[in-house]
């Protein structure tokens, strides 16, 4: 039987660079002879996917909060259970754009879902599985919204959400790490491409041992 892979999420607010840093990671990892798999929340999977198009586009008070809550976690199940478990089980490491501390933060501290609503349906989405790692990068909201300005079209529901709600977005990711340490690493995203790529790469291989 192979040996399970690692299980690595990427988190923070709008504009923190994920996307970036998760392709020069798996990059990282396949130079050393790692199977790597990208992916994202909500999507993954083709009902996910369909999933992410309900929330990611359209006004922002499109849904109401514990609404946008079940949607996520559904995407969530179909995505953990139909792509990511069945890469871990095969000795695969994913690395995915978001999971479910974006939930907390997001529809919890951003839209203000009960916190035990959220953990009764993190428990119907995913049981017991959580990352191995989680990279959180930490950018002052008006710099991440900032750079997010020059995107052209696109989606960007979360990112007309207002100044407030990215600050109580980035406080809930701060205090998900505090409570979490052996789990999460908070990262500097307002520092240079590079540098924020030796970051992670450092929490990897210290974490994890995959990179040296």
């Amino acid at each position: 039987m192979p040996v399970r892979g690692r299980f690595i999420t990427l988190e923070g607010g709008e504009g923190a660079g994920k996307s970036t840093q998760i392709r020069l990671l798996a990059e990282a990892l396949r130079e050393r002879g790692i199977e790597v798999l990208t992916t994202r929340e909500p999507g993954g999977s083709p009902g996910a996917e369909a999933i992410r198009d309900l929330l990611v586009n359209g006004e922002p008070g499109r849904w109401q909060p514990l609404t946008e809550a079940m949607l996520v976690n559904a995407a969530r199940h179909e995505h953990l259970t139909r792509t990511v478990l069945p890469s871990l089980s095969a000795g695969t490491w994913v690395v995915c754009d978001r999971f479910a501390d974006s939930t907390l933060a997001y529809q919890g501290y951003g839209l203000g879902v009960h916190r035990d609503a959220l953990v009764a349906l993190h428990r119907l989405a995913v049981a017991e599985t959580m990352p191995d790692l989680t990279l959180i990068l930490d950018i002052d909201p008006e710099a991440g919204i900032a750079r997010t300005a020059s995107r052209r079209g696109g989606e960007d529901r979360y990112e007309r959400m207002g100044t407030e709600f990215h600050r109580r977005l980035r406080q809930g990711f701060l205090d998900i790490a505090a409570g979490e340490p052996d789990r999460c690493a908070v990262i500097d995203a307002a520092q240079p491409v590079e540098t924020v790529q030796a970051a992670i790469l450092a929490e990897v291989g210290r974490r994890l041992g995959g990179v040296p």
